[in-house]
């Protein structure tokens, strides 16, 4: 079953709905949680406990929060394949901790141009960076991170943690993966559908 456990997550979602729910199981079961912003301030008013992403970091979020999960100990902490010593080695040296899960939902961009009055700026400051990068990150190394996507899959991720002690099989963390693929192209799609047709003055 290749199962790994959950150590420490990352959890930057737009969309709300059911995420305290996953950070409350998350939490019983030791993981530390790394959250940024919007999704910090929620989560905290829940009484859960967390670490900033810019503390995690060392740097803080910058240019009104365009950059704040950009950074090698984020996607050094995903990207790092757990196998290989030397990827190992480079992050003990460079001080990487490992990331073992996201839970990154994106910006409605979607919602937002489907506004009959939506100016292209407001559009434009809807293409979510950060979070598909951090998807691709997470799907590429599926093999020893989970991603997830979307409130509809907590209920899967929290039975099975809770069937695995805390811990995801390789079946589940395949399956997210290739549910981010679908979302990035899908997003992707709609982004470059809008910009087609945007009339420049």
């Amino acid at each position: 079953m290749n199962l790994i456990k959950i150590k420490r997550v990352l959890i930057s979602v737009s969309d709300k709905e059911g995420v305290s729910d996953l950070a409350g199981v998350l939490s019983s079961y030791g993981v530390e949680i790394l959250s940024t912003g919007g999704t910090a301030a929620h989560l905290a008013g829940q009484g859960i406990k967390l670490r900033s992403v810019d503390e995690f970091t060392g740097h803080p979020e910058i240019l009104d929060g365009r950059v704040k999960t950009l950074h090698p100990k984020v996607h050094g902490a995903l990207l790092a394949r757990r196998d290989l010593a030397d990827h190992m080695r480079q992050c003990r040296e460079l001080g990487i901790e490992l990331i073992d899960m996201v839970v990154v939902n994106l910006y409605p961009f979607e919602k937002t141009v489907a506004r009959k009055d939506v100016s292209l700026q407001e559009a434009v400051e809807q293409i979510d960076i950060g979070g598909p990068s951090m998807l691709r990150s997470a799907a590429k190394n599926f093999q020893s991170v989970a991603v997830v996507t979307s409130p509809d899959q907590y209920a899967e991720v929290i039975d099975q943690l809770k069937k695995n002690d805390g811990s995801l099989n390789l079946e589940l963390r395949l399956k997210l993966a290739l549910a981010v693929f679908k979302r990035t192209s899908q997003y992707d799609r709609t982004i470059l559908d809008y910009l087609q047709g945007v009339k420049l003055d």
